[in-house]
């Protein structure tokens, strides 16, 4: 483990730098700049190869809307409408994808520097990470103090949260790298197989936000129970490939799968499995890339709770309470 000084903020914050990771296998980097995944690197075939899209300067990542290796909190993903009902309380957020609340609301966690609770070498090497998101950040309750611990084992890259309120709060804690595999983020991600242990997903409104139905995957573009690429179906092939013109929803995750999900680039012989605590996996195609980032290509993968679900009683609770502890992991395993 290195660490390095990496700019500052426009309010003349110091942003940190840690590479995790020995010399010959799997490297990290993680900004303290929304404990952002800067880099992932992996030796295949006597050269390194980068597996995630990253800038070079802070400037871009201060700029970026597109949330490229942020930590994402303090609710991943959409609230419809911006609101939920808790308690017996109606609680109105930002809406910052009209008219929804998307990835934590107009400011998210991953816009803030945080704080270096302690870092270390050895076979595991790792950097924890605080942060405190006060009572009526982006409209929600309650004071919430947030921890993330990255580790590099071997060839597994792994994000632990833990988190812990003094008000009755929805949480839903994600990270959003856009992975390559490839090691060229100018090649499109077409070619990517993808296997999901899921016999589920959710379908989604013409504002992305889930309709509460819980539907098969079984006969559908979203069957990948068996690999096959992640190459976009006709708009004819389904009404969700139409409405959402690709692959932007969330899958729900077999309990007691072997792996939640695993993803291989021909092009590069990079395989990559996923293991998570959550119960839904978001997967993005970061369509919107040809305009905002031409030339860059990544699948945006987030372990997460359901999208929605203070707003929907089937889905699996995102309530956090005083006295209980918010806990959650995702690791990314690595060969090539």
């Amino acid at each position: 483990m290195t660490e390095r000084p990496f700019g500052h903020t426009q309010e003349g914050s110091e942003i940190r730098l840690f590479t995790l990771g020995e010399t010959g296998g799997l490297q990290a980097e993680i900004m303290t700049l929304g404990g952002t995944l800067r880099s992932l690197t992996l030796p295949v075939k006597g050269k390194r190869l980068p597996l995630v899209l990253g800038f070079p300067d802070n400037g871009q990542y201060f700029a970026d809307t597109s949330y490229v290796g942020q930590l994402v909190g303090r609710f991943g993903n959409r609230i419809a409408g911006a609101k939920f009902e808790l308690d017996g309380k109606t609680y109105q957020l930002t809406a910052n994808n009209p008219p929804n609340l998307l990835h934590g609301g107009t400011i998210g966690f991953g816009k803030y520097v945080w704080n270096v609770i302690g870092a270390g070498s050895g076979k595991t090497s790792y950097v924890k990470l605080g942060h405190r998101s006060p009572a009526g950040t982006n409209g929600f309750p309650g004071n919430l103090d947030v921890t993330a611990l990255y580790t590099v084992f071997e060839n597994t890259l792994t994000l632990a949260y833990e988190a812990t309120t003094d008000a009755p709060t929805p949480i839903n804690l994600t990270w959003h790298p856009y992975f390559t595999l490839s090691g060229d983020p100018r090649k499109p991600i077409d070619e990517i197989q993808m296997r999901i242990a899921a016999d589920r997903y959710l379908p989604v409104n013409e504002s992305r936000v889930p309709t509460g139905e819980i539907a098969p995957v079984a006969g559908t573009p979203f069957d990948f129970r068996k690999m096959h690429d992640v190459r976009v179906p006709p708009a004819s092939s389904h009404p969700q490939i139409a409405l959402t013109r690709g692959f932007d929803h969330c899958w729900v995750l077999n309990p007691g799968a072997d792996v939640a999900a695993e993803f291989y680039a021909p092009s590069s012989g990079v395989r990559m499995k996923v293991k998570t605590s959550m119960p839904g996996l978001q997967v993005y195609g970061a369509y919107h890339f040809r305009s905002v980032y031409p030339g860059l290509h990544g699948l945006a993968l987030e372990p997460e709770n359901f999208p929605d679900a203070p707003n929907h009683a089937n889905f699996p609770s995102s309530i956090l309470r005083p006295g209980e502890t918010y806990r959650s992991f995702m690791s990314f395993t690595f060969s090539g």
